[in-house]
C-alpha cells in the first residue's frame, strides 16, 4: 500500500508568481530597510512570513462566502458562526472579533492592569503586548525542554505546572488569568499535552484563578494529543479539542490560523459579568455582538473552515507536510528546532550563526539572506521580536529563531523542497552572513516596522 500521503484536496484556481532575481531581492531589501514586513507581496516567491489569514480557502467556503447574511444585528451568518464555535468550544457566551488580537485586547482589558501578572506557557508577540499594555507584567512559565531547540520532547509547550504553582501561592492578588497557548507559536509551535492542560487547571482551581486557551491553531494541537499522548490514540479529533476546551474558563482565537478564514477571531467565556464587560468594550470598538467587526460572509467562512479544519486527512497531511520540511532541512545539516511544529519551522538562528552575537539579531539576518537567496520571506523569533523590556532595556531573547509558516492548503511539495534547498544553500555560507542594527523602531511591536541596517563585513558582497 502506498505510504506518501498526498494533500487531501485538488488546486481549483492558481495564483501567478513573480519571479525575481537576486539583484532585485537586495534592492528590495534595501527600500524596505532590511525588514521583511516591509516587502511588497509580488517581491515574494514563497511566503512563510506567517500562516495568520494567507491560507487557501477551500470551495465550500467560497460558497459560505455567497450564502453571507449581512444584517447589522441577528445575521443568519452570525448564528452559523456561533453554533460552529460552540459545537467545539462550548463556552456560553461567543463574542465575535475581526482577529485575535482584538480579542486578546477586550480579555485583558477587562482583567489585567497596573501591578497585576499573566502567566502563560510562552506569550507570542501581540498577547505579550495587550498585556504589557495594560500595565501588567507578561510570564512565560515553559517547561525546561521547551528552551532546548534540539532536544526532541513530544510536548515542549507544556507549562511548568511547579513554577505556576509557586507563582499563584506567592503572588495570587496579582494574578487575573492564565493562560496557555496552543500550540506554543514563539517556543517553535510545539504542542501542550492534555495531561498538562488538566494539571494546570486543577492548579488554577486550588488558587481560584480562571484559565483561558490562547486557542489559534487548536486543531493542530489536538492532532498532536492523539498522535503522541498516551491513551488519546483512534479518538476523534473534534472528541479531543472539546476535551481541551472543557480544562479551561474560556479562550482567545484568531480564526486566520485554524479557522481556516483569512480575517476574524473570537472570545469566548462562561462567566457572564465578564461576557458583559466584554461585550460593552466590543461595542465601542469592533462592533455590535452578532458580527464583531466581521461581514456575515467572514463569518460563514469560518464556520465552514472550523468543521473542516477536525478533518483527520487534512490533519494528517498538514502535520505531515510540515515534517517533511524540517527533516529536509535537518539532512542538510542545519540545526531546526525539534520536533517539527504542526504550522511551521523553526530554524535555529543562534546554532547556526555562533559568529553573530544576539543584540546583532541573527535570526534577522539569517531571515534576510533567505530572502536575498532566494525569495522565501519568513520571520525572525528571536531578540528583535521579544528582546526589549517594557523599561526600554534590551536582552537576549531566551531563542533565535527564524520561523517558515507554512500557510494552509497554499504550496506544494515542489515550493518546499525549493524552500529546503534555499536553506541548505544559505546555511552553507553560514559564515559569511553578519548582523544587523536597528536605524528606528517604534515603542511595541518593534519587530512589525522596525528599520535595520547590515553592520560591516564581507557579508551579502
Amino acid at each position: 500500500m502506498p505510504t506518501t500521503i498526498i494533500e487531501p484536496f485538488r488546486i481549483h484556481s492558481v495564483e501567478p508568481i513573480r519571479m525575481t532575481t537576486a539583484e532585485e531581492r537586495r534592492a528590495a531589501l534595501v527600500a524596505a530597510g532590511w525588514n521583511l514586513f516591509a516587502l511588497r507581496g509580488e517581491d515574494v516567491l514563497i511566503d512563510l512570513l506567517t500562516d495568520s489569514g494567507t491560507g487557501a480557502m477551500s470551495s465550500e467556503q467560497w460558497a459560505g462566502i455567497q450564502r453571507g447574511d449581512e444584517s447589522y444585528a441577528g445575521s443568519p451568518s452570525w448564528f452559523r458562526f456561533e453554533a460552529a464555535v460552540r459545537t467545539l468550544f462550548p463556552y456560553r457566551h461567543v463574542i465575535p472579533t475581526h482577529q485575535g488580537r482584538a480579542a486578546e485586547r477586550i480579555l485583558l482589558g477587562a482583567l489585567a492592569g497596573p501591578g497585576s501578572v499573566v502567566p502563560n506557557n510562552t506569550h507570542f508577540d501581540t498577547t505579550r503586548a495587550n498585556t504589557e499594555a495594560t500595565g501588567a507584567e507578561a510570564v512565560d512559565l515553559v517547561i525546561p525542554e521547551g528552551l532546548e531547540p534540539a532536544l526532541d520532547h513530544p510536548f515542549k509547550g507544556d507549562m511548568d505546572v511547579e513554577r505556576l504553582d509557586a507563582l499563584l501561592t506567592a503572588r495570587r492578588p496579582d494574578v487575573p488569568c492564565v493562560i496557555v497557548t496552543v500550540t506554543n507559536n514563539s517556543g517553535g509551535g510545539q504542542p501542550v499535552s492534555l495531561a498538562n492542560l488538566r494539571e494546570v487547571r486543577a492548579v488554577c482551581d486550588r488558587h481560584g484563578v480562571p484559565l483561558f486557551l490562547d486557542a489559534c491553531r487548536f486543531a493542530e494541537n489536538a492532532w498532536f494529543i492523539r498522535e503522541r499522548e498516551p491513551g488519546q490514540q483512534d479518538r476523534d479529533v473534534a472528541d479531543i479539542v472539546r476535551d481541551m476546551a472543557a480544562c479551561a474558563h474560556g479562550m482567545t482565537m484568531s480564526a486566520k490560523k485554524d479557522g481556516l478564514a483569512n480575517i476574524g477571531g473570537w472570545l469566548a467565556v462562561d462567566d457572564d459579568e465578564l461576557a458583559e464587560r466584554c461585550r460593552t468594550q466590543l461595542i465601542l470598538t469592533e462592533g455590535f455582538p452578532t458580527y464583531g467587526g466581521l461581514a456575515g460572509r467572514d463569518l460563514d467562512a469560518i464556520a465552514q473552515g472550523l468543521r473542516e479544519v477536525v478533518d483527520h486527512d487534512y490533519l494528517r497531511y498538514r502535520v505531515r507536510s510540515t515534517a517533511y520540511v524540517a527533516e529536509g532541512i535537518a539532512r542538510a545539516g542545519v540545526p531546526v528546532l525539534k520536533p517539527a511544529g504542526g504550522h511551521a519551522v523553526y530554524l535555529d538562528a543562534r546554532a547556526l550563526l555562533p559568529h553573530v552575537p544576539p543584540l546583532e539579531y541573527p535570526g534577522q539576518a539569517l531571515a534576510t539572506a533567505l530572502y536575498e537567496a532566494g525569495g522565501i520571506r519568513s520571520c525572525e523569533i528571536g531578540t528583535v521580536m521579544f528582546g526589549r523590556r517594557p523599561d526600554g532595556s534590551e536582552h537576549p531573547a531566551p531563542l533565535e529563531l527564524v520561523r517558515l509558516a507554512i500557510p494552509r492548503r497554499t504550496y506544494t511539495q515542489s515550493h518546499m523542497d525549493y524552500v529546503v534547498e534555499v536553506v541548505a544553500e544559505v546555511a552553507a555560507d553560514a559564515e559569511r552572513l553578519r548582523g544587523l542594527r536597528i536605524t528606528s523602531e517604534p515603542p511595541a511591536l518593534r519587530h512589525f516596522t522596525a528599520r535595520f541596517e547590515p553592520l560591516g563585513g564581507p557579508a551579502r558582497d
